[in-house]
């Protein structure tokens, strides 16, 4: 399809920025200081808080700026409806946009599906399959329907328009914070973190971009290391939206090695211990995909002396707040049947 831009660059993201704000299916989200995480750390912390979108994710951003220009630019494509594979997120995404905008669409989902997600998913009127397995069968059971079907798979990385509108999130915060000394930014198959880059190394070059991903699946920290994408093994994790390999010769792959400065990997239980810094300290419900900048920054992971600054400026990116019920409970220790 001729919607993905050919080479995409920083003017791509601003592009985005007009389409999907102009649209209103987007907002334009805050980014607030943490007075508690700067008061702890020697650095002043902001967060930049995607999980206040309509969908409760920054995904939304990727998915309405892929249909609204498909929508503008290939009607006959629009027309036939969409398939895409998601842990959840990209799903609620797509569907949201969808809906909005009466395009067809089905979502396949793996079997470890959060419950919270799978039940929000429910909620639009979209094609909703599990897959019987993990989310890279997901994937493949999703390309293969499209296929057969004649419609168009929106990958959630993979894809220029996707990554474009996932940079739209950079552009905000740079101009909310724009002597911004670090960035942290949760790494899945890598679509946020390359838009990110993206806008931020060509207005900012000094800020440094650090990705951080969950130990339980390594992909991309996996592949700047060994200098090409490899497979990895995926393990249950609290972080399930960052869960799954990359698809091999993903764009994602060569922006980040070109823009992005560093990527750490955070434990299960340092995930655990910032979605519980969330709700005690900020009073924020976030998922385990969104807490791991915050992860990463507890547990003193983040050099934050790199920046020659006493106190440099941290901005972390949350990327979401779509956790069930059940699981923050037991993260948090208390009884699931009492709200």
């Amino acid at each position: 399809m001729h919607t993905s831009f050919p080479a995409l660059s920083p003017r791509h993201v601003a592009s985005a920025s007009k389409w999907i704000h102009a649209s209103g299916l987007v907002r334009h989200t805050p980014t607030e200081k943490s007075l508690a995480l700067s008061a702890v750390l020697k650095a002043d912390v902001f967060h930049k808080l995607e999980l206040f979108q309509p969908t409760g994710s920054f995904k939304v951003r990727g998915a309405a700026h892929k249909l609204l220009r498909i929508r503008e630019e290939e009607p006959e494509v629009f027309r036939r409806g969409f398939v895409a594979a998601s842990a959840g997120n990209h799903g609620l995404g797509l569907a949201h946009a969808a809906t909005a905008l009466s395009a067809r669409a089905t979502l396949v989902v793996p079997r470890s599906v959060s419950p919270a997600k799978l039940e929000s998913l429910w909620r639009y009127p979209v094609e909703l399959i599990v897959s019987v397995g993990n989310y890279d069968i997901a994937e493949a059971d999703a390309r293969r329907l499209a296929e057969e079907r004649n419609v168009a798979f929106v990958s959630p990385y993979n894809d220029a328009d996707i990554i474009a509108g996932a940079g739209t999130v950079g552009l905000e915060l740079l101009a909310e914070v724009p002597e911004a000394d670090i960035v942290l930014v949760p790494v899945g198959g890598g679509g946020l973190v390359a838009g990110v880059a993206l806008w931020i190394k060509a207005i900012a070059p000094r800020t440094r971009i650090i990705g951080v991903q969950s130990e339980a699946s390594p992909a991309m920290y996996a592949a700047l290391a060994k200098g090409m994408i490899v497979p990895t093994d995926e393990l249950p994790s609290l972080a399930d939206g960052l869960a799954g390999n990359i698809e091999e010769g993903s764009m994602t792959f060569d922006l980040c090695r070109r823009l992005v400065d560093e990527i750490v990997l955070v434990t299960e239980e340092e995930i655990a211990e910032a979605m519980r810094f969330f709700v005690r300290e900020e009073r924020l419900v976030v998922e385990g995909s969104g807490a791991v900048g915050t992860a990463a920054l507890l547990a003193g992971k983040i050099d934050l002396s790199y920046a020659g600054v006493s106190r440099p400026r941290v901005v972390d990116i949350v990327t979401g707040r779509n956790v069930a019920f059940s699981k923050l409970s037991g993260i948090l220790e208390i009884p699931a049947e009492n709200p």
